[in-house]
């Protein structure tokens, strides 16, 4: 058997951390616990902070320790989770000392939910999850891939079911981006029984992946119903696409990662898109085709502004139904580029409208002043109309009151 260490220092420490804490901790031949804080705050929290330590040493039955703490402003869920990280990495068990899980967080998903945007949070950087909600993004997603370093991915999955449980996310979707398969099945257990929405599946290839997973969340909670978003990074995955996207019945929105796909065909990515645009166009027909939301890519120009906003307009032009963001800034812009416009709204009226009358006319023909109105167009409004109702832009029940005053 594998000797474990004597010793481990988890979490973080700098001048520029902020929400987090770096511990030491040392197993020790000396009878006692023997703590060391060092906070700013410590004059106002130090006694809690010490209780935290205390009550989790004893939950894990450790009673000859050595804790040096280097506290920014850390949560307690944050401190819980980089101790437990630091017990297990020193004494074998499968005890799990899980913070008290907020009402605010029980709350569920539903299938066809906005996903304008959704919001990458560093599954290792708790400062950045903590207002995440203000911002209000369609969705948080608490990444456990590429956004955390190799050697940091078990304390981000400590952090990240802590964060499940304790931050209030506002009512917005939450999201795990988990590793790729296989070592994301091991980021199941820390994610599944706490509430989670949407699972993304990164660098996606195939529907026996989706198999796989979903046979592990089986065995983890059986009969529960999760959420997945697998996300398209390499040709394989392209031609897959829609393989992979009628594989589940729980596979809600599939999305494009251009990044890791663009270094896969051997370019580099452009603001014009050229170069991934046979790609995107495949993915929206996909998910078109299987009844699921096809999201594009991050646009990872924090600064651009204007060249945001025209990535959404040829993003909704494309087909799109949503983006992910990078930061809290790019939401609002995304926000208003997926949402129907008041034009398109008043012209989608007008179309409603006008095949409701030709409905009740028993015309074989609707048309709107000269111009004949298509099947395919009418649809179109219609899908507009649903959206505007459903954003609570138009009232449900507006065309009985427009057709109350013709």
């Amino acid at each position: 058997m594998e000797d474990l260490p004597k010793s481990i220092v988890t979490g973080n420490s700098a001048p520029r951390i902020r929400s987090d804490c770096k511990i030491t901790f040392e197993l020790t031949s000396k009878e006692g616990i023997l703590i060391d804080l060092h906070s700013k705050v410590g004059s106002m929290y130090g006694a809690s902070i010490r209780e935290l330590l205390m009550g989790e040493l004893e939950f894990f039955g450790i009673r000859n320790a050595k804790i040096v703490i280097e506290d920014s402003g850390a949560l307690p869920f944050v401190i819980s989770a980089r101790l437990e990280v630091a017990i297990k990495s020193l004494i074998r068990t499968e005890k799990e000392f899980l913070p008290v899980m907020l009402d605010e967080n029980l709350y569920q998903s539903s299938r066809n939910r906005f996903r304008f945007s959704r919001l990458y949070l560093p599954g290792n950087t708790p400062n950045l999850m903590l207002n995440a909600g203000i911002h209000q993004p369609n969705g948080v997603i608490l990444d456990l891939e590429d956004s955390v370093a190799p050697d940091k991915k078990e304390e981000a999955r400590y952090l990240v079911r802590n964060a499940l449980r304790q931050v209030d996310f506002m009512g917005v979707e939450r999201m795990v981006r988990i590793n790729q398969l296989p070592a994301g099945l091991d980021d199941l257990k820390f994610v599944i029984p706490h509430n989670i929405h949407i699972l993304l599946v990164p660098k996606c290839e195939g529907p026996e992946q989706i198999g796989e997973l979903e046979d592990e969340i089986n065995k983890l909670e059986p009969g529960r119903e999760v959420f997945l978003m697998p996300i398209i990074e390499s040709a394989l995955g392209v031609e897959k696409a829609f393989d992979i996207a009628v594989s589940s019945r729980n596979i809600v929105a599939m999305a494009i990662g251009l990044e890791d796909y663009t270094a896969d065909i051997g370019v580099r990515r452009t603001h014009q898109g050229t170069e991934s645009l046979y790609a995107r166009t495949r993915l929206v027909n996909a998910c078109k085709a299987a009844g699921i939301q096809p999201i594009d890519s991050v646009f990872s120009d924090v600064g651009d502004q204007e060249g945001l906003r025209k990535a959404v307009m040829n993003s909704k032009s494309l087909g799109f139904e949503g983006m992910g963001c990078i930061h809290p800034r790019q939401i609002r812009i995304i926000h208003k580029g997926y949402s129907p416009s008041d034009e398109e709204i008043e012209n989608a009226r007008k179309i409603v409208y006008a095949y409701k009358k030709a409905t009740e006319q028993g015309l074989g023909v609707v048309s709107l002043g000269t111009k004949m109105i298509d099947p395919p167009v009418v649809k179109r409004a219609q899908k507009i109309i649903e959206l505007a109702v459903d954003m609570n832009i138009l009232r449900e029940n507006w065309l009985e009151e427009l057709m109350e005053t013709k």
